[in-house]
Formats: C-alpha cells, structure tokens, sequence
C-alpha cells in the first residue's frame, strides 16, 4: 500500500482554496499529469469524478468525491485501471492570518504488483510537483495584482 500526508499553507482563505480543489473539471489546467476531468454522476454532496491521467502510462479511473464546502474534500475509490483502491482527502482550515493550512492525504493498493521503491519514487516525485502546481494556482487567481 502507498501512502502520503503533507499539510502546506496556501495564501489564500479556506474557501477559496476550497474553490480550486473541488473544481475538478479545471485540473487539467494546472495539474499537467491529469489529461481529463469529468462530473460523471451527482448524488448530493457527493460527485463520481472521472480523471484521465499520465504518470509514466495513461490511466483512468473513478472516485467518488464527497464535499464539505470550504473545509473537507475527502474521495472514495470507484473504479480504474491502475488501482485497486485509493482514499483520501484535503482538509483546510484556517490559520491565523486568514490564510488555508491544507493537509492532503492519500492511501492507495494497485491491481498489479509494483515494488514498494517504485511507488515511493512516484509519491516522492509527484507530490511535491503536485502541490507546487497549487501553489502556482492560487498565486494566478488570488496574487495576481499583487
């Protein structure tokens, strides 16, 4: 099983933090692994999210995204090519300045084999351009005149 926590400081407010995450279709924007963002299904607080990414090969599947507005994103495997199962979320919450402290998990198990240094590898790798890349976005839509 591959795993990750990390918790990062975006200069923005919670809800607009919140605004960028759970705007899925606009991942391909700034997430340049992830091809294609689709709404498959609604239910509630709840979105089946369909991505089409490439990390090495290109993959598909499905998780469902369940929304708590402006403070929790937390996702439920459905299906996929690649993954066997994978949860996770974004929780923010604000710090003192006003600003959004996120922390990002993942946990994940793969339908094939893949040796546990390989998997790190790809956490390592990816998580830190992954959240460079929210970085970048927040700056565009909320520092952009400054």
């Amino acid at each position: 099983m591959a795993s990750t926590t990390t918790t990062e400081l975006f200069y923005c407010s919670p809800k607009e933090f919140y605004k960028i995450v759970s705007d899925y279709e606009s991942y391909p924007e700034f997430l340049p692994e992830v091809k294609e963002c689709s709404i498959i299904e609604k239910k509630g607080k709840k979105k089946l999210v369909e991505f089409k990414v490439a990390v090495i090969k290109s993959f598909s599947y499905r998780l469902w995204m369940t929304e708590t507005k402006n403070k929790k994103l937390e996702w439920e495997f459905e299906s996929g090519d690649l993954f066997k199962t994978s949860t996770g979320s974004w929780e923010l919450e604000e710090d003192e300045d006003g600003f959004t402290l996120a922390t990002y998990s993942v946990e994940g198990t793969f339908k094939m084999f893949i040796p546990g240094a390989i998997t790190k590898t790809l956490i390592n790798v990816n998580l830190p351009s992954m959240m460079k890349a929210y970085h970048k976005r927040v700056d565009e839509f909320y520092h952009e005149e400054s």
